[in-house]
């Protein structure tokens, strides 16, 4: 079983315990099937972004809190020990380097985008704000009623507790750091 997947379904099955749902509960609460919730729980397939924030919300848990995993007291991340969640048929990657498992309030991605790669965010919990930093690429954020364009050496800061979206405007590949606080 992937490192990733037996996290996420670890944790899921100890968060949702501790709140004592049900599968059917959860299900209702999230609005992710009884049968995704079970195959998730196992550790099997592949869940993507939208299905585990649908789940983080349902439970009233941040995002990391699902992909929580075991931490020493110094830490070196390496990105190909990383196993990404995708999006968009796999064209977007999302690394989650230092999740909020530690009550932190506040989680590190790096998101790498193909070419052509859109990918839209439901809304995470409220009063979360996202913090982006671009690499290299281009890419367009819309957030509410705003969009924005931003570039190599930007960064934009704006609530994350509304649907918004990334494309990537670049001819190539689009990367970014991601900053997540979660109140």
């Amino acid at each position: 079983m992937d490192p990733v997947n037996f996290a996420v379904a670890q944790n899921i099955k100890r968060l949702r315990e501790k709140q004592k749902l049900s599968m059917d509960e959860l299900s209702r609460l999230s609005g992710v099937s009884k049968s995704m919730l079970a195959q998730i729980e196992r550790g099997d397939g592949n869940p993507t972004l939208s299905s585990l924030w649908k789940i983080a919300n349902g439970m009233r848990v941040p995002f990391d809190a699902l992909t929580a995993r075991p931490k020493p007291d110094y830490q070196i991340i390496r990105l190909p020990d990383i196993q990404p969640i995708l999006e968009d048929e796999g064209r977007v990657k999302n690394y989650s380097v230092f999740p909020d498992d530690e009550g932190r309030r506040f989680s590190v991605y790096y998101m790498e985008l193909d070419p052509g790669s859109f990918w839209r965010s439901d809304p995470h919990v409220i009063g979360t704000i996202e913090f982006i930093t671009l690499i290299r690429g281009a890419l367009e954020i819309v957030a509410g009623e705003q969009t924005f364009t931003i570039h190599p050496g930007e960064s934009i800061r704006f609530p994350g507790d509304a649907v918004h979206s990334y494309r990537n405007l670049n001819p190539g590949s689009t990367a970014l750091h991601l900053i997540m606080y979660t109140p």
